[in-house]
């Protein structure tokens, strides 16, 4: 009984591990507390009624009360009955939370927040996977099937997480299922009787058994495996936003650790990462029936903290369902869009224009947030998608934005877009540029406005630094940035006035292929403020100089404050700031070309390319290659110099130029020194030299025979065409078998001038191709490097096969059995 108590307990905190990948989808640990609460009542109550010897059934209804008791504690609904009785108004209670959470599982994206409905289902189906395991570990004796439950648990955040789910939680998990196999298995041999090897000897307790060794080690094994090996497996790349996505950046792509809100992406980040990119790379393709169109869309931040704004999380309705738009008192037209995708633009949501109202080839896992007017995806991301949709494009006049109302107090927009926090800085600012302005329209054009070159503003993705600690503040000071900063800064102020703004974040129009086709890059990358108006919707403000934007785009009730006083823009968007031709330039007397990013061109409609860098690279793995192939014969010749040294004092000496009767004879000479070991070493240098040469010019070496042998075998085969060559080569011969076996080695003999004789007769009788083989890829130095590479790998294996037998001698159990005999 106490072991299967025992086994019971390990049986729920091996559940607990399995469920440690659900930390990727949470952004809190409450529902680790909860499930611990949940499992472990099951634990106990299973324990009891395993103690009053309860049938197996008697004990599976005894947990599943345990855990409704348990759900009821942690969810009540209020009805209850000593606060953990439930009642049917308990059950209806948790009718609604699942229903609840359907809808949660819809709308949020990982990392989720914690929701009652979400909370639920998690420590509902924990609790549950405990009672399964309890009854098969326990009851049935089938611990391995208690890894199907197990892997239920796993199954869930690999069916949602955008990412790869995290390898840590993974290891925790299987550990957990291993400790549960191990337990059972220690039961059972405890059950048993004694230990037996098998072969007619018993086991101490404490001996390690062989079979139990390697069952720890296959395990360990499998786990690395299972770790290691996907991340070798070859798969997509993380694309665009994906990993730029750890924090905002300050305009020289340097970001602060992530401070997202959604748990996806940093929008800010991205886009001062891409726009400082020196390599122009195609995102997206857009065909639309617009002749102007606005900016093509996919993000928005509306969380303001001190901080700056973040992206909040989406939710909605399937994408099936777009509502109709609601604006009043504006002028609205239909248009047709599609786009197109490419692998390198990976990220949860999709860029559309601006109030889509119907689309097509997007499947049911995608959905619209209509606050946000972004369409986004738990479960997907953009990456080669291409889609078609339609969208409202709404027309605003200033007067029609006069004639709004403020909003009131009480109105679900300003409640989800309060004032920001306090900057006295930021407050006497806005409340100079609102005096005096009777309607919202007018206090958000007086803060756009002050975003002009008449104010100082300009554009640079180099930011300048501030010292008051608040980057609003520094941006404001400085009044140097890019469209980001613009964005924020203005979203900032009009907050402070007391009106909704957010940033939205999207693509400029790109260069335009005559067919109503834009090719958007990521030097498109855009943000622009979007403000609130009462009855009219969200309005977009681009306060970011035009200049500095390419494809930027301006209207009647945002026109580009930059442009001379006597151009005034049209009356709808246009695709030129202040309705200048495209090729014009700078529309500001502020906004110098050195402050443009050398990727914009001066108006900004279409990106410079820049000289492409590949024939660099090619060209560099060219002269590696070169190199690596110079590299043989490069050792060839240092070996043959060192054999062949310069002829010492000593050396010269030692005996007169043409003393060997039969030596030929030549220039500049090796002879071996009257000093018996220089003899000696110069000698086995020589014939080593002779042997190489053989091996390059592919002629046998027979390591077994004697150097005269050699010589004479030369002579008759290798050399017989060549009888010049035969005085040279048995010369070689009988100075190394003097060296080896003689105690006075051969000494007053030209050996170099023999080398060059036997190499220029061996190279005579070669082909071409041989010759050109032994000057650039010398046989010789391949062999000796494939016998260092064999020998060091011997070396290796042998010095593994050492420590493992030392590792498995090692054992702790054995070193507790001595401590304990002593």
């Amino acid at each position: 009984m106490i072991a299967q108590r025992n086994l019971g307990f390990v049986a729920a905190a091996a559940t607990l591990l399995a469920a440690a990948p659900l930390s990727a989808i949470f952004e809190r640990w409450t529902w680790l507390i909860q499930a611990t609460i949940a499992v472990a009542v099951v634990a106990a109550v299973a324990a009891l009624a395993r103690l009053a010897r309860v049938p197996l059934w008697g004990q599976a209804l005894a947990m599943l009360a345990g855990l409704t008791v348990a759900l009821t504690w942690l969810f009540p609904s209020g009805a209850e009955l000593l606060g953990i009785v439930p009642t049917p108004s308990t059950f209806t209670h948790f009718g609604a939370l699942l229903d609840s959470s359907l809808e949660d599982m819809r709308s949020y994206g990982v990392k989720v927040p914690d929701t009652d409905p979400l909370l639920f289902v998690t420590v509902l189906g924990v609790g549950g996977v405990a009672v399964l395991v309890d009854v098969l570990v326990v009851g049935l004796r089938r611990p391995a099937l208690a890894g199907l439950p197990m892997l239920a648990i796993y199954s869930v955040p690999v069916a949602v997480y955008v990412d790869s789910v995290p390898a840590v939680p993974f290891v925790v998990g299987a550990a957990g299922y291993l400790w549960l196999l191990v337990t059972d298995n220690v039961d059972r041999v405890r059950r048993f009787g004694r230990r037996f090897t098998g072969d007619g000897r018993d086991v101490d307790v404490w001996e390690a058994s062989p079979l139990a060794a390697a069952g720890r080690r296959l395990a360990v094994v499998g786990v690395a495996l299972a770790v290691v090996l996907p991340l070798a497996v070859p798969g997509m790349t993380g694309g665009l936003l994906d990993t730029l996505g750890t924090g905002s950046g300050n305009g020289n792509g340097n970001g602060r650790p992530g401070q997202g809100g959604t748990g996806r992406i940093d929008l800010f980040a991205a886009l001062s990462g891409q726009l400082n990119e020196t390599r122009v790379t195609d995102l997206v393709k857009v065909t639309t029936n617009e002749k102007n169109p606005f900016y093509l869309r996919f993000g928005v931040a509306d969380k303001l903290t001190p901080s700056g704004f973040r992206e909040g999380t989406p939710t909605g309705r399937p994408v099936d369902d777009l509502p109709a738009p609601s604006a009043r008192g504006v002028e609205q037209q239909t248009y047709r869009a599609t786009v197109e995708v490419t692998k390198t633009l990976n990220m949860p949501l999709l860029p559309v224009y601006t109030e889509p109202v119907r689309t097509e080839d997007l499947n049911d896992r995608w959905a619209y947030d209509p606050s946000l007017q972004v369409i986004f995806s738990n479960r997907e991301n953009s990456r080669d998608k291409r889609y078609t949709f339609e969208y409202v494009r709404s027309t605003y006049t200033p007067a029609a934005l006069r004639r709004s109302q403020p909003l009131p107090a009480d109105h679900a927009v300003r409640r989800l877009h309060p004032a920001p926090p306090e900057v006295s800085e930021v407050e006497e600012l806005v409340a100079t540029l609102v005096r005096g302005k009777d309607t919202e329209y007018d206090k958000v054009r007086a803060i756009y406005d002050h975003f002009s070159a008449d104010n100082g503003f300009t554009y640079s993705l180099s930011t300048k630094g501030g010292t008051s600690g608040e980057e609003i503040v520094d941006f404001l000071t400085n009044k140097v940035g890019f469209c980001q900063q613009y964005a924020a800064s203005m979203a900032w102020l009009v907050r402070a006035a007391g009106i909704p703004a957010r940033v939205a974040f999207g693509f400029a129009n790109g260069s335009n292929s005559g067919d109503g086709t834009y090719t958007l890059t990521n030097r498109n990358l855009h943000a622009w403020t979007e403000v609130y108006f009462n009855e009219v919707g969200w309005v977009p403000f681009d306060a970011t100089p035009a200049y500095g934007v390419p494809g930027s785009t301006r209207s009647a009730w945002a026109p580009d404050t930059d442009a001379p006083e006597d151009e005034s823009p049209a009356p709808g968007p246009s695709s030129a700031p202040g309705g200048a031709d495209p090729s014009a330039g700078p529309a500001g007397p502020e906004g110098p070309e050195e402050d443009v990013d050398s990727g914009f061109s001066a108006a900004g409609e279409t990106p410079t390319e820049q000289a492409p860098v590949w024939p660099w690279y090619a060209a560099g793995a060219l002269l590696a290659l070169l190199v690596l192939l110079a590299l043989p014969a490069l050792r060839r010749a240092a070996l043959r110099r060192r054999r062949g040294g310069p002829v010492t004092a000593s050396a010269a000496t030692a005996a007169p130029a043409g003393a060997a009767g039969d030596a030929p004879t030549g220039g500049g000479r090796m002879v071996v020194l009257a000093d018996v070991e220089r003899a000696r070493a110069d000698a086995h240098a020589a014939w080593d030299e002779l042997l190489d040469t053989l091996v390059d010019y592919r002629v046998r070496v027979d390591r077994t025979e004697t150097p005269r042998a050699t010589a004479d075998r030369l002579s008759r085969e290798s050399l017989a065409a060549d009888a010049g060559a035969h005085p040279a080569v048995r010369l070689l011969g009988r100075a190394e078998e003097r060296a080896r076996y003689a105690r006075d080695p051969l000494t007053g003999e030209q050996l170099l001038p023999a080398l060059r004789t036997v190499r220029e007769a061996l190279a005579a009788q070669a082909d071409r191709r041989t010759r050109l083989v032994a000057a650039m890829l010398p046989p010789s130095v391949l062999l000796r490097w494939r016998t260092a590479a064999a020998e060091a790998s011997s070396r290796l294996v042998a010095a593994g096969g050492r420590a493992r037998h030392r590792l498995l001698r090692w054992s702790p159990r054995r070193l507790l059995a001595n401590r304990m005999a002593r």
